[in-house]
């Protein structure tokens, strides 16, 4: 397997942990605190699961198909970086 695929792999495994924390935090804190971090928790979900969705069909393409999804694999990864960079 490529390197970098092996190295993305790897880091949409540490970001679904870091999710993982912080929807823990969001469930553990009180008021209208506790429903932003629900709503940011959901968002950083759904994006990990476009980028996981994307990073696993790349996997899976061959020729043609593969360059194409390369481009939307770098977009799902670039929103899902940016949103868990982002402060909150």
């Amino acid at each position: 397997m490529d390197p970098t695929v092996e190295k993305m792999g790897a880091q949409l495994m540490l970001w679904a942990r870091k999710i993982s924390r912080l929807a823990d935090k969001a469930h553990n804190a009180g008021g209208t605190a506790r429903f932003e971090e629900i709503v940011r928790v959901d968002e950083l979900k759904a994006l990990h699961a476009i980028a996981q969705s994307k990073f696993d069909e790349f996997g899976r393409a061959q020729g043609a198909r593969r360059a194409d999804l390369k481009d939307e694999l770098t977009s799902a990864w670039n929103e899902l970086d940016l949103a868990l960079k982002a402060p909150h």
